[in-house]
């Protein structure tokens, strides 16, 4: 659908278009302009190891050259299948360098869809961390027939008699084994992945790789090309690049089930890099930023945000989110990137904190204090650690607080022990009042607005006593919070700005290489995901689809012509698949879902039709849809096929109204097997957590089917908002009272057997 409607483009002197640029040729300019000799920072047992960016640039070089040795040529697909660290930003670099497509694989992916990237893209080689990962994808390695080169990163000091136990000859009956069972992938199986990734993790047992085969060190490919470089290789080898040569293949979810490539070329990502950053007030070069990085590089967010690093010559700091708050304060990030996820979890954590000292406080019974009135503010007050350990009022007779009211020093007399208090309790009364007080000030913040003088004051006032323990946990520098990947709630972004913490939210596809619009600077509003950067075109269509045109969209999608032609019309407007609209003063706003994936607020991508269609070949079925925009993990509103279902549930002797039926304990457990079949075959953080069994009738008439009988999911999420939101809010897990897998089979159709066995591990558990 073509859009005649008004177009929006970035406001003025808000970032710069800068095309014509390969990705290693940002690197380079950074090292002659903003040389860094901790540009690249990774930590080990001992502390972070520093990298410059010019020892970043040899290392690149040196791989691009032995990539290039073991004949891959130009154009050539490189799977990396890694942490996201110092490393992967190697592999990135060199193999683009060297000319290659580069193919990054999500660790969270399943082995089955690994697999099918590394088949479908026809990767010639691959670059993975460690031989834990190598042990556990090895497998599985001969259904990808075209591929001939495995190069392993971390490797142990033993690396050389290892790589004579993982080229080993292997025996024909082994061979046998490969050929008659290996090729056969379980269903949800996915790689292990520690809590906290070590340098160097090696597998204990012995790997046997195919023959055909070979397997390196990053390292020894790094050797083969010391030998060849010299003083103008990296720059022979740019050169040789075009701006426009495909540089990645990402993939996400696709909506038959299997994944979809998106193509995105040099231009695309440096250019939409530059412009991002370009458009960011008063952003230091060099040393001036420090960052902390911990999301996953396999995604084009936190992957742009790194070109854009790497460009102005930062100090980039790689975590993991297993670490990511002890790294916040260790490393004291000026510029930090992170989903919703993780600023929903500290803002929940911050408004809790009052609610359990509230708590703790009830339970002292000898308590007998008053607050202060609401109007007479409590000064500063400060206890030594063994004060507030040792001393105790229950011995005084009197204490004295002061209060800004006159100015006056008010006596309290305390004249009987059962009336004392303990300075902790004190103290804890005390912070618990602030504290709210504190959060109270903070939620009534509203960005973009000039604050009264009257709320200023007290802003510095929660500021002095609350705001600045709030900003602690950032590491207290943090100047630019970036948010993507997923909608941030409002009042979360007003409360943090109250606080001194502002967050720049944007929008963006992988499609589109990243952002489309940002908050920043002036231009920064809660609610919404900002104005479009320099470059970039919107509007919106008649139906409320976000349309987007810029230099930053993909070539389309990989070996999918048909998709890439729903995608991008013949006027080259991106068709985004999201609803939204324009307030007043330009700022975007996404109000809803044409398409039906949508994004978790960690940030993940989610296509509900596989798991859907399913469920719904089941006779006990009419309709599955599966909701979880921006929120933590997927559930599923089932409607059930109310005739097939009374019939089975009488056939087990079970006659109840429709309402008592779908609330019995075997009825639902019949339902959880359902939903355990399906999430069999779908990486772990698209399968459905959680469901609701609904009693309602799909309809033209109400809206919630079309007339081509494709569900309407915006309507769904109106008219079940209710039902929806119970989901979420109960925190307990669904369970089956006294149901064995004997009474789901009985009621099972005879056409419906189980084989996952999640199912019967959570009914023994």
């Amino acid at each position: 659908m073509l859009c005649t409607n008004q177009i929006y483009k970035a406001p003025p002197n808000s970032g710069e278009v800068v095309l014509g640029r390969t990705l290693p040729s940002l690197l380079d300019e950074a090292c002659d302009r903003t040389p860094n000799s901790r540009a690249f920072n990774q930590v080990t047992q001992t502390g972070w190891q520093a990298l410059s960016n010019h020892e970043f640039r040899t290392a690149a070089t040196e791989l691009a050259l032995g990539l290039l040795d073991l004949q891959l040529e130009a154009g050539n697909r490189i799977a990396l299948l890694m942490h996201s660290d110092v490393n992967f930003c190697i592999a990135d670099m060199g193999s683009l360098l060297a000319g290659l497509v580069n193919v990054p694989i999500d660790l969270t992916q399943t082995i089955e869809h690994i697999i099918f990237i590394l088949q479908h893209t026809e990767a010639k080689a691959l670059i993975i961390s460690d031989l834990d990962l190598l042990s556990q994808i090895i497998p599985y390695l001969q259904n990808a027939t075209h591929l001939k080169t495995v190069i392993v990163a971390d490797v142990p000091i033993e690396w050389h008699q290892r790589r004579q136990q993982l080229t080993c000859q292997q025996s024909g009956e082994y061979e046998k084994i490969l050929n008659d069972q290996n090729k056969i992938i379980p269903d949800n199986l996915c790689l292990s992945l520690p809590t906290s990734h070590s340098p160097a993790a090696a597998a204990q047992s012995v790997i046997d790789i195919p023959q055909c085969i070979q397997v390196f060190s990053l390292e020894e490919i790094r050797s083969q090309g010391r030998k060849k470089n010299s003083e103008f290789s990296f720059q022979e080898l740019n050169t040789k690049l075009i701006a426009n040569n495909l540089a990645t293949i990402i993939y996400i979810p696709g909506t038959t089930g299997e994944p979809q490539g998106v193509m995105l070329t040099h231009e695309n990502l440096s250019a939409n890099a530059l412009a991002m950053f370009t458009g960011i007030p008063d952003l230091g070069l060099g040393t001036e930023e420090i960052v902390l990085s911990f999301l996953p590089l396999t995604h084009v967010f936190a992957r742009v945000l790194v070109y854009g690093h790497i460009s102005y010559g930062h100090s980039i700091y790689f975590s993991n989110s297993n670490r990511v708050l002890k790294h916040l304060k260790e490393v004291k990030p000026t510029i930090f990137a992170t989903v919703p996820l993780l600023l929903e979890k500290i803002y929940h954590k911050l408004l809790e904190a009052g609610e359990k000292n509230q708590e703790q406080s009830k339970k002292e019974k000898h308590l007998r204090v008053k607050l202060p009135r609401p109007n007479i503010t409590l000064s500063s007050l400060k206890f030594s650690t063994n004060w507030v350990r040792k001393t105790s009022l229950a011995t005084w007779r009197e204490a004295t607080v002061r209060l800004s009211t006159t100015g006056r020093t008010l006596k309290t007399h305390l004249l009987s022990p059962h009336n004392a208090i303990s300075a902790r309790q004190f103290y804890l009364l005390l912070s618990q009042s602030v504290m709210n007080w504190a959060i109270k000030i903070a939620q009534k913040y509203e960005l973009g607005k000039i604050p009264q003088r009257r709320y200023a004051l007290m802003l510095k006032l929660a500021d002095r006593f609350v705001f600045s323990q709030w900003r602690a946990v950032f590491g207290d520098n943090i100047k630019y919070l970036i948010s993507g990947g997923a909608a941030l709630k409002a009042e979360i972004a007003n409360l943090f700005a109250a606080a001194g913490i502002k967050i720049l939210q944007g929008y963006g596809l992988t499609e589109t290489s990243s952002a489309v619009t940002c908050n920043r600077g002036q231009f920064n509003r809660a609610g919404t995901v900002g104005v479009a950067i320099a470059g970039v075109e919107i509007t919106i269509a008649e139906d409320g689809e976000i349309l987007t045109r810029s230099p930053y969209i993909t070539q389309g999608y990989y070996k999918n012509p048909q998709a890439t032609q729903q995608l991008i019309d013949t006027e080259g407007w991106l068709h985004t698949g999201d609803l939204g609209e324009f307030t007043s003063d330009g700022f975007l706003k996404i109000t809803g879902l044409k398409k039906s994936r949508f994004k978790l607020s960690t940030g993940k991508y989610v296509t509900p039709q596989p798991i859907e269609s399913r469920l719904e070949k089941s006779p006990l079925v009419t309709k599955a849809v599966t909701v979880g925009a921006d929120r933590k993990f997927c559930a599923m509103l089932i409607f059930p096929n109310l005739d097939n279902l009374q019939q089975q549930a009488l056939s087990i002797g079970i006659d109840l109204p429709i309402e008592e039926l779908l609330k019995h304990p075997c009825i639902v457990a019949l339902y959880q097997a359902l939903v355990d079949e399906a999430n069999c075959h779908l990486p772990h953080w698209s399968t459905v957590k959680k469901f609701r069994l609904i009693y309602a009738k799909f309809t033209v008439e109400n809206g919630v089917i079309t007339l081509n009988q494709e569900v309407n999911r915006g309507k769904i999420l109106e008219v079940f908002t209710e039902e929806i939101n119970a989901i979420y809010e109960d925190k307990r897990m669904q369970k089956h009272e006294n149901v064995t897998i004997e009474q789901i089979d009985n009621l099972c159709p005879v056409n419906q057997r189980f084989s996952c066995p999640a199912f019967a591990q959570s009914l023994s558990s």
